[in-house]
């Protein structure tokens, strides 16, 4: 069974002419080797950026402890520095919370040595927050993957 190349009919392969449209049997339709494409999938990394993941991911896990380093040492890696963007955000931000924290239980231990004792208690549990934070952070930069962290990830300071 042979196909019209420009109507798509089947005819018999003796067949000269195209019963439907009258093309010569000869014009086949090209035959074309199918080439295959990848996805194109949004935020995936290219090459280049999964080998320099690769390649820092010591500096990425070093952000969240001391960012300061991996700031120095590795300017050129794209991945190293959204980490220690990350890194220093999370710094910044627990520096805020221990002066947020330190006015706050001096003000209530100032009224009642009591009360600044049993908040001041309580709100030492916040702490633990940047430390989950980090702990995340520290988590996606062995996998290799640049995820923002929750609640400050959108913050940018380094570029």
């Amino acid at each position: 069974m042979a196909f019209c190349g420009k109507c798509g009919t089947k005819f018999d392969d003796g067949t000269k002419f195209c019963p439907a449209c009258g093309a010569p049997a000869s014009t086949a339709p090209q035959q074309t080797a199918p080439t295959y494409t990848p996805p194109v999938v949004p935020g995936a990394p290219g090459q280049e950026d999964i080998q320099d993941a690769q390649n820092n991911k010591a500096m990425a896990v070093l952000a969240y402890i001391i960012f300061l380093i991996p700031l120095l040492a590795a300017k050129e890696s794209k991945f190293a520095r959204y980490h220690t963007n990350q890194g220093l955000v999370l710094f910044l931000g627990s520096v805020a919370l221990s002066i947020v924290y330190g006015i706050l239980t001096t003000v209530l231990t100032a009224i009642s040595w009591r009360l600044g004792l049993a908040v001041g208690g309580i709100l030492w549990l916040v702490f633990l927050v940047p430390t989950i934070l980090a702990v995340i952070g520290i988590i996606n930069a062995v996998n290799g993957k640049m995820k923002p962290l929750p609640v400050i990830g959108g913050i940018k300071i380094l570029k």
